[in-house]
């Protein structure tokens, strides 16, 4: 499990340093931080993609809805059911343009059949244009705006299965 930790908060440390270059107000102040994903795995949150024994990309995937996205402003989420929410996914920067992402989104897909959820959300900064395009290449639907608590601004996405 250490190690675990060790190579996804490499990971997360080359997310930050990625989105600080691009002037990206996301994963900054020291988030995520060792304390959020160690919290992740204690409550079974925590996901990797391993190839060839590495771990390649990392994601948190809950079950137990999402407080802020209670209100969801100039649109409205797909459906009103239960949800995974896909949180803090990142992939090493060796393995980026190798469709990593898009195998962590169908996995948690089987994980959601598997329970018998029919949706899952996502929301990410406005600036973060990778993302975006993995969510629409992955047919996530942009359904409007959430606030975070802090009360920064993402925009949201819905995937219904």
């Amino acid at each position: 499990m250490n190690q675990d930790m060790d190579a996804i908060m490499h990971i997360i440390k080359q997310a930050q340093e990625y989105f600080k270059n691009q002037n990206i107000d996301q994963w900054q102040n020291n988030y995520p931080n060792p304390e959020v994903i160690e919290k992740d795995i204690q409550n079974g949150y925590s996901y990797v993609l391993e190839i060839d024994e590495k771990i390649a990309g990392t994601a948190a995937v809950s079950f137990d809805g999402e407080k802020t996205y209670q209100k969801i402003y100039n649109g409205h989420w797909v459906s009103n059911g239960e949800y995974a929410v896909i949180h803090r996914m990142a992939v090493d920067n060796e393995c980026k343009g190798k469709g990593i992402s898009s195998q962590i989104i169908k996995h948690v897909e089987e994980l959601c059949l598997e329970k018998g959820v029919k949706s899952i959300k996502v929301d990410t900064h406005e600036e973060n244009i990778p993302m975006q395009k993995l969510l629409q290449k992955n047919e996530f639907t942009y359904c409007g705006e959430i606030f975070l608590e802090d009360n920064s601004k993402r925009i949201a996405f819905e995937k219904v299965l």
